[in-house]
């Protein structure tokens, strides 16, 4: 989306070096990403502990407060390594009549 809003603005900048500068604003921890399958990801700018509806038909992505989910039982990570976050994403279906 925004590789394309800068084209209809007139402004001439590669797709990889849109998402060059979305990857450096996620290390500097200015945004997330938010991988919903293999093919498609979504960067957010809201960094708080939350988590995401995702709507399949639309592609539109919902945050989820952090405080209305709840993970528990969380597996024993490998040797040298701690959990630094987890993301849920709940997918959704539009409802079949």
């Amino acid at each position: 989306m925004l590789h394309g809003e800068a084209l209809n603005s007139g402004i001439r900048v590669s797709l990889a070096t849109v998402y060059n500068t979305l990857h450096q604003f996620t290390t500097a921890g200015l945004m997330r990403e938010i991988i919903v399958d293999p093919s498609c990801s979504y960067f957010d700018t809201n960094v708080s502990e939350h988590h995401h509806f995702f709507y399949a038909e639309t592609g539109r992505l919902e945050d989820i407060s952090g405080d209305q989910l709840v993970v528990a039982d969380m597996p024993k990570t490998p040797k040298g390594t701690i959990i630094d976050r987890v993301d849920v994403v709940v997918r959704l279906h539009d409802r079949v009549a």
